[in-house]
């Protein structure tokens, strides 16, 4: 008998390989199915078997995940889920530890994003080498997101908490619905060359939204949004989801965060942390210079001994005035920083003032009323000048007129139809005419003419 033969594993330890091997080669997966004997504790965990015509699992579903889920599980419900397949030690059964589910229909959005992602990393949008370096110390933040979700209230919070001198601006969009992808797209473009639409350059830019399903988020898996921020110069930041939410935005950006506050955590340094780390230096500092002083002090009294102690103790003087002053300065540029940053902030406020929605409207009030003032006076204008036109027209009518002719003595003759005669020779006999003068008219008839 051998020496591997000889060699047995309790039930535990075959049990814990059985489960290792499970956890490495398969690992966490998706897997489609119907549910049956659905057991739901007063723990908040869901017990439940994942069927269909030719298999059953067992699945878990703990109440951390479990209270998130977006869908109510229910015997006969057909589901994906995202789960980690795994091993139940103590009884020796196999299991699938759920991560996320969501009802079946979503096959064709799921088959779309892995063609679209194969297609852009061939194309090398998501290679590393791309990506752009986050910086360390942004002045100006951008965040593209929606305004009025609990997002941008959490990425603010964590922006204002851990550094308050940084420049937030919310570009506000739609993350969800038909053609939120054209607005977040745009909104990226825009900040890609900011000058051209008197926007301020950002050090970094912040997509993202809160949690939801596949087909909540799917406008962060659309090509424009990719090639947007594939073509953005500026570091950009996706943070679209939960920890577990994977986009294609998340795969172009140069760097993904699982949450939105954990973008923000991302984005800026942790002012409390830079404080206690500069305390440390100064400390740090002034241990060593005065270590140094004191060598420095050991060292001349072996040199020169006790007649140099006035000369050394005013050396150290001189030192420890220098260092004060150092110390001195250096609280003041940080009291400079604290006041201008507190001027900008001010300024901000005045601006957003005076753009405030209700001011812009009275300008425009009164921009209109002055226009209608314009449009009355030179209307008044128009019709006083057309006035003067007529009268002179109608004066130089009556001077030009052939009432003024006929005032002189002559008349007008007209034939039976009206027309005016100019000839005699157009006449006839027995012809009926009508003479107009200055007053009144007379009828006659042709007995005779000459030429």
């Amino acid at each position: 008998m051998t020496s591997k033969e000889s060699t047995a594993l309790t039930v535990a330890q075959l049990a814990r390989k059985m489960r290792n091997l499970l956890e490495i080669q398969i690992g966490e997966c998706w897997v489609e199915g119907e549910i049956s004997n659905l057991r739901k504790q007063s723990s908040g965990h869901q017990y439940f078997t994942i069927k269909d015509e030719k298999a059953q699992l067992s699945c878990a579903f703990f109440k951390g995940r479990a209270s998130r889920s977006k869908i109510d599980l229910k015997d006969g419900m057909k589901v994906r889920l995202f789960a980690e397949v795994s091993l139940y030690e103590q009884r020796g059964s196999l299991q699938l530890i759920v991560i996320k589910a969501e009802p079946t229909g979503l096959g064709e959005l799921q088959a779309r994003f892995e063609e679209l992602k194969a297609k852009l990393n061939q194309e090398g949008l998501f290679a590393q080498e791309r990506k752009k370096t986050i910086p360390s110390f942004p002045s100006t933040i951008a965040v593209v997101t929606s305004p009025t979700g609990a997002a941008i209230q959490d990425m603010i919070n964590v922006l204002q908490r851990r550094a308050p001198w940084v420049r937030v601006m919310i570009f506000p969009v739609r993350v969800q619905g038909q053609g939120a992808e054209v607005e977040i797209a745009r909104a990226i473009r825009q900040l890609s060359e900011p000058e051209k639409y008197g926007h301020p350059r950002p050090d970094t830019i912040i997509i993202g939204r809160g949690g939801g399903s596949l087909e909540d988020l799917w406008n962060f898996n659309e090509e424009v949004v990719a090639r947007a921020i594939a073509a953005c110069p500026i570091p950009l930041i996706s943070a679209v989801g939960h920890e577990i939410d994977f986009t294609i935005s998340d795969f172009t950006a140069d760097l993904r965060a699982p949450t939105p506050s954990a973008a923000a955590e991302l984005a800026v340094p942790d002012g409390d942390a830079l404080k206690s780390r500069l305390s440390q230096l100064k400390s740090a500092l002034g241990r060593r210079a005065e270590g140094l002083l004191d060598r420095s002090e050991r060292e001349l009294d072996r040199l020169y001994g006790p007649g140099m102690e006035r000369a050394v103790s005013r050396a150290l003087q001189e030192r420890e005035l220098r260092l004060s002053e150092l110390e001195a300065r250096q609280e003041r540029a940080s009291a400079d920083v604290i006041s201008e940053h507190r001027q900008h902030l001010s300024t901000l406020k005045l601006r957003l003032k005076a753009n405030h929605p209700e001011q812009l409207q009275q300008r425009r009030l009164e921009r209109l009323s002055r226009l209608e003032e314009r449009l009355a006076m030179a209307s008044r204008h128009q019709l006083h000048r057309a006035e003067q036109s007529l009268k002179q027209a109608s004066s130089l009518l009556k001077t030009l007129g052939p009432e003024q002719t006929l005032a002189r003595g002559f008349s007008i003759t007209f034939d039976e139809n009206g027309k005016v005669i100019r000839d005699a020779e157009t006449l006839s006999e027995g012809q009926k005419l009508r003479t107009k003068m200055h007053h009144g008219e007379v009828e006659s008839r042709v007995d005779s003419k000459k030429s």
